[in-house]
C-alpha cells in the first residue's frame, strides 16, 4: 500500500509507567467516484489500491461487467487539497451497463454502510443468480490455515492494529490476493479489483476470507464475482446467511484455531 495507509501520532500511553509515545493510526480518508464526470459516490477509505477499489465496486454493482467496460481512469485534481488523489473519474464504454435504478442501491456511500437500496434476495439474484452444484470441496485442514496467511499479509495492521482485511486464496488456501481497509467492504472490493484485472473472474473455484463478520453487502459482492466459498473469523448477519443460502453459496464463521461454523454450503466442506 502507499505511504498514506498509515499517519504517525502522538499518544499519552499509561500502564506501569506513562509515557508520551509515538504511535501508528490507519489513515482514513474520502474518496469520490465519478462515471463519465457525474458524481457517484463518495466512500471513507484507507489510500492505496484506488483502481482495485473502484473496479470492484463499479462490479459489485452492476456497473460494469468486466475491466474493459472502463475505458479511462483519471485522478481529477482536488482543489481544496490539491496533495491528495481523492476524487477518481472513470469514463465508461458505451457497452457498459452503467447506473441502474432499478436495483442499485443509492451511492450516498460510508465505510460500515450496508446495502440500503436493494428490497429482496430476488433483486439481487436478477443481476447475479444463484451458484450452480459444483464438485469443489475444502478440507476444514485448508481453512484453518487461512486466518494465519491472512494475517501475515495485513502489513498496515502489524503497524497500526485498526484496518480490516480480505483475501482471495485457492482451494488448496495458496493467497492469490490480500488487500487492507478501514472499511470490509472496501477491502472486498480491492481484492475483486485485482481479480478483474488480472482476468480471473469469474472466481469459480476462489475461497474469499474476511477479517471481520459477513455482512449481507459482503455476500452480494462475492455472489456477483461467482465466489463460492466465503469464510470469517466472525459471524454472519442473519440476511447474510440467508442470501449465502438462497445463492448455493458455502458460508464459515467464527474460524478461529481449529474450529469452525458452518452456516451454508456445507456440502464444499469435506467433513466426513
Amino acid at each position: 500500500m502507499s505511504d498514506r495507509a498509515s499517519h504517525r501520532a502522538k499518544v499519552l500511553r499509561y500502564g506501569e509507567q506513562t509515557e508520551r509515545r509515538d504511535d501508528q493510526l490507519a489513515a482514513e480518508e474520502p474518496l469520490e467516484l465519478r462515471l463519465d464526470g457525474e458524481p457517484l459516490t463518495v466512500m471513507m477509505r484507507t489510500p492505496g489500491h484506488d483502481r482495485e477499489l473502484a473496479l470492484g465496486f463499479c462490479y459489485g454493482e452492476g456497473i460494469i461487467r468486466a475491466v474493459d467496460d472502463v475505458t479511462t481512469f483519471t485522478v481529477v485534481p482536488n482543489g481544496e487539497h490539491p496533495e491528495l488523489e481523492n476524487v477518481l473519474d472513470l469514463q465508461l464504454a458505451s457497452t457498459a451497463p452503467g447506473r441502474d435504478a432499478r436495483w442499485q442501491r443509492q451511492f450516498f456511500a460510508a465505510s460500515s454502510c450496508g446495502l440500503c437500496g436493494v428490497s429482496s434476495i430476488e433483486a439481487i439474484h436478477s443481476q447475479a443468480p444463484p451458484l450452480p452444484d459444483d464438485d469443489l470441496r475444502i478440507a476444514p485442514e485448508v481453512l484453518f490455515t487461512l486466518d494465519e496467511r491472512l494475517r501475515a499479509e495485513q502489513a498496515v495492521f502489524a503497524r497500526t492494529g485498526g484496518l480490516h482485511a480480505a483475501g482471495l486464496f485457492t482451494e488448496a488456501g495458496d493467497p492469490l490476493v490480500v488487500r487492507e481497509d478501514v472499511g470490509r467492504h472496501n477491502a472486498v472490493d480491492k481484492v475483486i479489483g485485482y481479480a478483474l484485472e488480472g482476468g480471473l473472474v469469474p472466481l469459480s473455484r476462489a475461497i474469499l476470507m474476511v477479517s471481520g463478520r459477513t455482512s449481507f453487502e459482503i455476500v452480494q459482492k462475492a455472489l456477483m464475482a461467482r465466489i463460492p466459498v466465503l469464510v470469517a473469523v466472525s459471524a454472519p448477519s442473519s440476511l447474510a446467511r440467508d442470501l449465502a443460502q438462497a445463492s448455493n453459496q458455502t458460508l464459515v464463521g467464527f474460524l478461529r484455531g481449529r474450529s469452525l461454523n458452518v452456516y451454508s454450503g456445507r456440502q464444499r466442506i469435506a467433513i466426513s
